[in-house]
């Protein structure tokens, strides 16, 4: 595979962040998916929170499988650790490497196919487990390497490129994360970056699991009329819960304003997203109440983005499985192996 490389310098006068890294820093290849493609508006995404966040490259950890969104991680932090596992397998390959080393960011890059289907199972167990990371699937509702096909995603009677209907009843990812258990649950639109930003900016400062779906209109296949995941009818349908500002565990969920009210807001290319506003009643720390407000709208055929849900206090797999502090790939081999005494006690604990 060939990459194009970025030139190296830039203005002097680029704004710097507090560790006095500029925008570029957060950088790496250039792209090679299609012009317009929804997974390079979640890179810009993603590279525009750590740079406001003032990240160091090296603390992050970047592992996606295969497929378009599995890409994504060349085309952003290029001084950060990476890794491209195989299909479906980018979950199991991001346990093991937060269980050698609790001390890096963690970033899972995936897709709907990589995620819905053949990595599905993983996809489950990594969030009932509670692993410390982001988990963003970039969804477009098709195999785009592959030339289109429906993706597990797909909306059950939306229409393919081609003219087919689809049959199968969808997977909605979000449903999926909130059952399992993980502790932060939100959905995006990657033509948001004004909602997308704050989002990934509090996944990344949340402790857990963390769940971000992101439509990601496919330009070349899943951009037509009859698609449920293009540019146009997410816009038309997008159903958001709150906008947000970046927020932590620690500090409250405050919405700007009136709660119930409708704001129609203009994009750069003129066009429109009508957002309604977080019910005054609605609860982002009650899981049942977002299951039910999600599938309550998913009936109307309408998409609900923002913050759905967030646990209070959220622990994770560390916590669970109560590590040592120290990251396990700093310890030396006596702490790893203790000896024949330690074993002995352990295995007397367990009778």
């Amino acid at each position: 595979m060939t990459y194009l490389a970025k030139p190296k310098f830039h203005h002097p006068a680029l704004p710097k962040n507090a560790l006095g890294y500029t925008h570029r820093d957060y950088e790496g290849a250039v792209s090679t998916l299609c012009a317009g493609c929804g997974h390079d508006s979640i890179t810009a995404a993603i590279i525009q929170a750590c740079f406001e966040l003032a990240i160091e490259p090296h603390r992050v950890a970047k592992i996606s499988g295969i497929g378009c969104s599995s890409k994504t991680p060349t085309y952003m932090l290029g001084n950060s650790h990476g890794f491209n596992s195989v299909h479906g397998r980018m979950p199991s390959i991001l346990t093991g490497a937060n269980l050698a080393n609790r001390d890096l960011i963690y970033l899972g890059i995936s897709g709907d196919g990589d995620s819905a289907s053949i990595g599905l199972g993983q996809f489950a167990h990594c969030l009932r487990r509670g692993v410390n990371m982001v988990y963003i699937v970039e969804n477009n509702g098709v195999y785009g390497l592959t030339k289109g096909q429906f993706s597990a995603t797909a909306d059950r009677g939306s229409k393919s490129k081609r003219g087919f209907i689809n049959t199968d009843n969808s997977i909605d990812l979000v449903a999926m994360a909130l059952q399992l258990g993980a502790s932060f649950v939100a959905r995006s639109f990657s033509g948001d970056k004004q909602q997308l930003v704050p989002i990934i900016k509090a996944a990344i400062a949340h402790r857990g699991a963390a769940f971000i779906d992101v439509i990601s209109p496919c330009v070349a296949f899943n951009n037509h009329v009859g698609s449920t995941k293009s540019f146009d009818f997410v816009r038309e349908h997008n159903e958001a819960v709150n906008r947000l500002d970046f927020i932590s565990t620690r500090m409250p969920i405050e919405i700007s304003y009136e709660p119930g009210t409708v704001e129609i807001v203009e994009q750069h290319d003129g066009s429109k997203l009508a957002l309604r506003k977080l019910a005054a009643d609605y609860d982002v720390h009650d899981r049942t109440a977002a299951l039910g407000f999600l599938q309550q709208h998913a009936a109307k055929g309408q998409i609900v983005t923002g913050l759905l849900y967030v646990e209070k206090d959220a622990k994770d797999l560390h916590a669970h499985l109560r590590t040592v502090d120290k990251p396990l790939n700093a310890l030396d081999e006596k702490d790893l192996c203790p000896g024949e005494k330690a074993l002995e006690a352990i295995n007397a604990s367990l009778r």
